[in-house]
């Protein structure tokens, strides 16, 4: 197995992974984030814990796609190709300090049992808050880093054959669709968690998916192992 090969097969499994690991993440998080009584029940901390941990999974799955990809895409353009390293550590950071603003909620509602803590409204005003504050990293690293992050991706994948060009242009559309989408959340548009953004968020949910399966399944495309201005394509390394 070529070298191009064996990082397209890693870097299938990471996107697998970072659809498993951000889908778990949300619903396991739901009490802690719908619940406003939350922080003054008797809390499903371990659901919150369970959650928290996909979304640590996420944070790696997303860096990790970014450190295998360089090598590839710097043969294409090597400051696209570290600009999209630097939107994946960006984007695993703001996933990342979402994390401990649900875990903080968790330890509010463990630091504030009690019936004198049950009268205090502070406690709800504080974990509100700290809602608010995952909510916030939620829209801008899965959603506007997210769509920045695609764009660039899918651009080098066109430019380069590194894929079908029907799967690029899907990755095109989803990262355009869902930063407008994000837009729209930023000005109220619509909730973000609802049936216009979730809607939104599909084609780039496709995209990653079906440009996982490509690369499990075939590899890379004629551009891998061939930097711009080079000769003929590497044949191991087309897939």
């Amino acid at each position: 197995m070529s070298s191009a090969r064996r990082s397209a097969v890693v870097v299938g499994v990471l996107f697998l992974v970072t659809e498993v690991a951000a889908v778990g993440g949300l619903a396991l998080y739901g009490p802690a984030l719908h619940d406003t009584g939350y922080v003054l029940g008797a809390g499903r901390d371990t659901r919150v814990f369970l959650g928290a941990l996909c979304e640590f999974v996420l944070a790696l799955a997303v860096t990790g796609t970014g450190a295998v990809l360089y090598p590839v895409l710097r043969r294409r353009s090597e400051g696209a190709a570290l600009g999209y390293v630097c939107g994946r550590l960006l984007e695993a950071t703001v996933i990342l300090v979402g994390i401990v603003s649900v875990l903080s909620v968790v330890t509010l509602r463990q630091q504030g049992q009690g019936a004198a803590a049950a009268a205090d409204p502070s406690l709800v005003t504080a974990a509100r808050a700290l809602v608010a504050f995952h909510d916030w990293t939620f829209l801008f690293g899965p959603n506007f880093v997210l769509g920045a992050n695609t764009l660039v991706l899918a651009a080098l994948m066109y430019t380069s054959r590194l894929v079908p060009r029907p799967i690029a242009v899907l990755g095109l559309v989803g990262g355009a669709l869902i930063c407008a989408s994000a837009t729209a959340v930023l000005f109220g548009v619509y909730e973000q968690v609802s049936l216009p953004g979730s809607l939104a968020a599909l084609p780039v949910f496709a995209w990653e998916v079906t440009l996982a399966v490509r690369l499990l399944a075939k590899g890379f495309g004629e551009g891998a192992g061939t930097p711009v201005g080079a000769g003929t394509p590497l044949g191991a390394d087309a897939g």
